[in-house]
């Protein structure tokens, strides 16, 4: 005489089993096929210009992880000029592959007709590897040893951003006129390889703080230490990426990773950082892209983000 182990529900557990993987594997074709070409715009609101300001767009783009051969992808890049934004803000991680440079670039061709700055992230200068997903609960992913070479493209991407005008914001700050006001960036190289180097805004004149600016600051990984040198060297406004949102995320909880010391919190969407007395807007971008050893997402899609900035309250 035989007998049937079943679940708690009375099922058989050979039946509950299945149930569970087929679950899975349907899960995973979706995150893998479906979702991280679910291509989305958040857009949010921002009351930061000097009064009297008129409305300022501006698209944060990040993490694209270009590989050639992402038609969907390069579609819906070419397709983010009709936004009309005003400015661009690039913060990094484009590449995923050593000929991805000219697709990327195809992509961003009517962008790059408009106004912007950029920071590099770590796949700018070194190709992707495999690596067990698990390690990622650990804490942030290893990084390349600095004495590995570079073995991306990087440098034609740089040349080709600033031969259309985008500023090259690595590990310096620079200020732009821009319809009667003055934005005043400062940027960091990458983070995530202990690479950044803070520069202070320009001191300009010893009236620039009185005429009408707003500081913007701008990194690839939104590292802590990063967000507080920001917030202290008075940035009004942090823009950041690398958190891929938390790239596969539990449904109405949100992220469990964000591959730095970031809380998971805060790996995607618009927060206020809080340091040294003061509170400034953060924008962590969930990005655009994967890694090409791990094209999936789940929960978290792919986006760019719309920051429309307005006038304050004068205050």
């Amino acid at each position: 005489m035989t007998s049937t182990q079943t679940s708690r529900s009375g099922a058989p557990l050979g039946w509950a089993a299945g149930l569970t993987l087929t679950a899975a594997a349907a899960t995973l074709a979706y995150a893998s096929t479906v979702e991280r070409t679910l291509y989305e715009v958040r857009e949010e609101t921002l009351p930061i210009l000097p009064p009297g300001a008129a409305p300022l767009r501006v698209l944060h783009l990040s993490d694209i992880h270009m590989v050639p051969g992402q038609k969907s992808k390069a579609d819906w890049l070419l397709r983010l000029a009709s936004l009309k934004p005003d400015l661009v803000v690039n913060t990094g991680d484009n590449l995923s592959h050593r000929k991805a440079v000219g697709p990327l670039l195809d992509a961003l061709e009517p962008l790059l007709k408009v106004p912007g700055v950029f920071v590099p992230g770590s796949n700018d200068y070194y190709a992707p590897a495999l690596k067990n997903p698990l390690r990622y609960f650990a804490g942030p992913s290893i990084t390349p040893r600095e004495s590995a070479p570079k073995d991306l493209p990087w440098a034609d991407m740089f040349s080709a951003f600033g031969a259309a005008g985008w500023v090259d914001l690595t590990n310096r700050s620079q200020s732009i006129g821009f319809r009667g006001m003055r934005i005043d960036f400062t940027g960091v190289d990458d983070p995530h390889l202990d690479r950044d180097r803070y520069v202070p805004y320009p001191s300009g004149s010893s009236t620039s703080a009185q005429a009408p600016h707003i500081r913007v600051a701008v990194a690839h990984a939104p590292y802590q230490r990063v967000l507080d040198y920001f917030t202290a060297g008075g940035a009004d406004l942090i823009l950041a990426g690398h958190t891929h949102g938390g790239q596969v995320c539990v449904p109405g909880y949100g992220a469990l990773v964000s591959n730095c010391d970031l809380p998971t919190w805060r790996a995607r969407g618009l927060t206020q950082w809080e340091s040294d007395g003061r509170s400034v807007p953060l924008n962590v971008s969930a990005g655009i892209g994967t890694s090409r050893f791990a094209p999936i997402r789940f929960a978290c899609r792919p986006e760019a983000v719309l920051l429309t900035l307005t006038p304050g309250n004068g205050s």
